[in-house]
């Protein structure tokens, strides 16, 4: 006689008693609420820091202006460090015109977006299997792993939340939809897609997270190919939006993609097997998280890690498909492959071997593995629920004090690099990045050290001499300072900071037309750098000798730099009124004058007050300024 089997699991919860049913799905919201505010909270107290922050925001002008028609304009039609993702530009600029450049509120919104996703995933699996305690314990672990630090304490990662956030969106809609198909359901699991790709593109899988979800939970998969072929043309018009987000994505990383001869197939391949089993092994122990793990080939990819790696995905991904009646196994483990596929590095891009930001949405895979198999666990052996839950709330208690201990790292650049040197080794970036954070704190004897360090270990490093050669400028060390930054622009002639820098110590020694030249080479690279528009303006307005000035491109220049500051810096509306000045605008010369010693005023900058007081006379006297501190 034949034992029939079990049937998969459909319905996964235990019925709630009495009033439970109605409280606890507000109350586990609120408890997931408080547990993100527990360990990201501290946050609002912490500052930009220096790595992507300076692109993404404090020194991006078209985001520090605020909101408007032509930043919004920028968005979508500029490739930015490498990436095109509007909606997240956008949010930045929502955010400096509510709060300007005050870090508090850019975290607020972090940890608010980020509050709110774990909310949400939370009335999506419960929506999706009825299960109240295992979608409980999947938003919970979503919601405070330590993994989830990088994605929520660094301002620039707004893109992993954002993201995160429209990913939801899509699949609740899309669960709207499966159990009740009309257009209007279909067109808003496009809209919010499409949302999200214009968030982050790693959402690229949502086409096939969501045939995993028709397998299970939603049990819409039959095991016919006309079942599927079904399933599969109705993802047709998201497949073809996903495949459009990556040309776009390509084309906007290409400057920023490691070449094949840098880095070979094999080793992206090995490097790729590694990463999904680092990516598990820091799920289970979240040890010495980095905000960058070095890429360091010789070390990383052994023969013996390697066939380890791959042995290991190949007996999960079989094990999985032999035991197919227990259906969450594969849409969990195949959600976790899926989702990582686009960031784990067969197209390698930036320096690191993987990065903590890219488990964000694919370790939920993991989690309903865990938290189904924890229920069937429980339905077989029921002795078993009480110390399963008692593991379940000290995993969450646990994970929580170890998430706010390693978000504790990120309250500044010197902290967060500090940390990243003693969990990693031979880290280059970790130890310039450093030795600029000392030496904006004025520890510039330790920060010498980083940068030497950081050099010794690999000199083919434009951003890091770029760095050290503006250190040396503000030390006096010119010759040493050009010397670096010709070296820095050697091996990257497209380096723009290099380019400025080494304006700057031109300008330093008086040099007024090989400054100009660096500066137009930055605003080549970078149309909108306001320091480059301004310091080029003010010589152009200012410097004593008439060949070098000229005052209609002066004009043109600093009212560019004040229109992307809205008015507000005193610097460059000083600059605006030399320039109005050298062009004969005398009477408009006085007005910017007088707007920047009131905002200099306004900043209790003394100094700057009185050096503003004493050009706006200059100007009411029916001359121009002239600049001879460099003569």
């Amino acid at each position: 006689m034949r034992s029939r089997s079990k049937p998969p699991i459909k319905q996964a919860s235990v019925p709630a008693r009495d009033g439970a049913a109605f409280w606890l799905p507000i109350v586990i919201p609120v408890f997931l609420a408080a547990l993100v505010w527990i360990v990201f909270g501290q946050t609002l107290h912490y500052d930009f820091v220096d790595y992507d922050d300076l692109d993404y925001v404090t020194k991006n002008a078209q985001v520090t202006r605020g909101l408007s028609w032509e930043g919004i304009a920028w968005a979508f039609t500029h490739f930015h460090s490498s990436n095109w993702h509007p909606l997240t530009w956008i949010s930045h600029m929502v955010d400096c015109q509510i709060y300007g450049l005050d870090p508090w509120g850019h975290h607020f919104t972090n940890v608010l977006v980020h509050t709110a996703n774990a909310i949400l995933l939370f009335f999506l699996f419960r929506q999706l299997t009825g299960a109240l305690w295992p979608a409980a314990f999947v938003s919970a672990i979503f919601a405070i792993h330590p993994l989830r630090v990088e994605s929520v304490a660094w301002v620039s990662e707004r893109k992993d939340v954002l993201s995160g956030l429209f990913f939801i969106l899509t699949l609740m809609a899309y669960v709207r939809y499966a159990r009740g198909p009309r257009r209007s359901r279909y067109i808003a699991v496009v809209v919010f897609f499409v949302m999200g790709l214009m968030s982050k593109p790693m959402v690229v899988s949502v086409p096939f997270i969501l045939l995993l979800l028709d397998y299970w939970p939603l049990n819409r998969l039959e095991p016919n190919r006309r079942a599927l072929w079904l399933m599969v043309r109705e993802k047709l018009p998201l497949i073809a939006l996903a495949l459009v987000s990556s040309v776009v994505t390509v084309f906007a990383q290409r400057g920023s993609l490691q070449p094949i001869t840098h880095i070979s197939l094999p080793q992206r391949m090995s490097n790729a097997a590694i990463s999904y089993l680092d990516y598990l092994r820091d799920l289970f122990w979240p040890k010495d998280l980095a905000v960058l793990y070095p890429w360091t080939s010789e070390l990383r990819l052994q023969p013996l890690v390697i066939a380890f790696s791959l042995l290991v995905l190949l007996v999960v991904s079989v094990a999985v498909i032999i035991l197919r009646r227990q259906r969450y196994l594969a849409t969990g483990w195949f959600w976790y492959l899926i989702m990582l596929l686009p960031v784990i590095g067969i197209v390698h891009v930036g320096n690191q071997s993987h990065a903590d930001r890219y488990t964000y949405l694919p370790q939920i895979g993991i989690y309903l593995i865990l938290a189904f198999g924890a229920v069937e666990l429980c339905t077989q052996w029921r002795f078993m629920r009480a110390p399963i839950t008692a593991l379940a709330a000290v995993c969450v208690i646990a994970l929580t004090f170890t998430a706010r201990v390693q978000a504790s790292y990120w309250q500044d650049s010197e902290t967060l690099w500090r940390h990243a040197l003693a969990a990693t080794t031979d880290n280059i970036i970790a130890e310039g990045n450093l030795g600029l954070a000392l030496h904006w704190k004025g520890k510039d004897r330790e920060a010498m050290e980083h940068f030497e360090r950081s050099l010794s270990i690999n000199r083919q490093q434009p951003e890091v001499l770029s760095s050290l050669g503006n250190f040396y400028l503000e030390l006096g060390r010119v010759e040493d300072s050009i010397s670096v930054l010709k070296e820095a622009l050697e091996l990257e002639p497209k380096l723009e900071d290099a380019h400025y820098n080494l304006g700057n110590t031109y300008l330093r020694i008086g040099k007024a037309r090989e400054a100009l030249h660096q500066y137009r080479r930055a605003l080549d690279i970078e149309s909108n750098d306001i320091e480059a528009l301004n310091n080029m303006a003010w010589i152009l307005a200012t410097w004593p000798d008439s060949m070098v000035r000229n005052g209609l491109e002066a004009v043109s220049l600093a009212e560019r730099a004040d229109s992307l500051t809205n008015g507000q810096n005193h610097v460059i509306a000083a600059t605006l009124a030399a320039a109005y000045a050298e062009a004969g605008r005398l009477p408009e010369a006085v007005r910017a004058a007088e707007r920047a010693l009131s905002i200099a005023i306004r900043e209790k900058n003394e100094a700057r007050a009185a050096a503003i007081k004493a050009q706006l006379d200059t100007y009411k006297s029916g001359s121009a300024y002239r600049d001879n501190r460099y003569r």
